[in-house]
């Protein structure tokens, strides 16, 4: 059964950073894109980050500039390093991997919650 444990979220002013960690476990990570998602309350999930298993990054328009995706097959863990965080990434931020119909785990983690100040 694969797991998604997310971690590194918090507090931090406008302006600042913080960066993101997801481990995975229960599947063969490294042959998996992973993406980092985030719902804000009220709003449906959305995707604003993916790496695929080659390396190849995107970013959904809103954050591009701001935060880098990575990740680390021999640790099964992916990563997003956010800079210059604004108000509106305020959100519970999640880990999967993006698939064309959706998303390749069903089970989402519990996420980790990112509250920027202003």
């Amino acid at each position: 059964q694969v797991q998604l444990v997310e971690s590194g979220g918090g507090l931090v002013q406008s302006g600042g950073s913080l960066r993101l960690s997801c481990a995975v476990s229960g599947t063969i990570f490294s042959i998996y894109a992973m993406g980092w998602y985030r719902q804000a309350p009220g709003k449906q999930r959305e995707e604003v980050a993916r790496i695929t298993r080659g390396g190849t990054t995107n970013y959904t328009d809103s954050v591009k500039g701001r935060f880098t995706i990575s990740r680390d097959n021999r640790k099964r863990m992916v990563y997003l390093q956010m800079d210059s965080l604004k108000a509106e990434d305020t959100a519970v931020y999640y880990c999967n991997s993006p698939t064309v119909a959706g998303v390749a785990f069903a089970s989402w983690g519990q996420g980790t919650q990112v509250t920027v100040s202003s």
